[in-house]
């Protein structure tokens, strides 16, 4: 039981860092920049921000990818057995990645280009557009944190 602690416990903080990172992103420093900043402050620290949050969640991606292939091995004979939960779990982590991709490898870019062009217009736009697929992105992590803890689908 002890060799399946470790991994299971490194998936659940990994998955910890990544929904809860979004969450407060999205749900508390979201609102306060709009209060406290104006566009341009708000936008030089959003690039801020993803940057250093960023790195966390490529950790969280390698640490889930890795400790779930590991729970599947030790639990399970594979992935064709693993009950579906385990499945929708895999299949959730997979489309949250690509929208973390998107946003990481083409929005990012976008905004950090804006942001150095002082064009505050395109970088507004692109924050929202991001905004937008982090909120996607939180909606499906909070389903599949509950599917995984619930079990619902076995």
């Amino acid at each position: 039981m002890l060799a399946f602690a470790l991994p299971y416990t490194l998936h659940v903080l990994a998955a910890l860092v990544w929904v809860g990172g979004m969450f407060f992103a999205w749900l508390v420093l979201r609102p306060a920049t709009v209060a406290a900043l104006e566009g341009p402050a708000r936008l030089r620290l959003w690039v801020e921000v993803f940057q250093r949050f960023f790195r966390w969640v490529w950790l969280a991606v390698a640490v889930l990818a890795v400790s779930g292939v590991g729970m599947i091995h030790l639990r399970f004979a594979g992935f064709e057995t693993a009950p579906r939960y385990v499945q929708v779990m895999i299949g959730g982590g997979i489309v949250m990645f690509a929208l973390f991709m998107r946003v990481q490898g083409l929005l990012l870019p976008e905004l950090r280009a804006a942001v150095q062009a002082e064009d505050w217009a395109a970088g507004a736009g692109v924050l929202g557009r991001i905004r937008r697929l982090v909120g996607v992105n939180l909606l499906i992590g909070v389903l599949v944190v509950g599917v995984a803890s619930s079990r619902v689908l076995v």
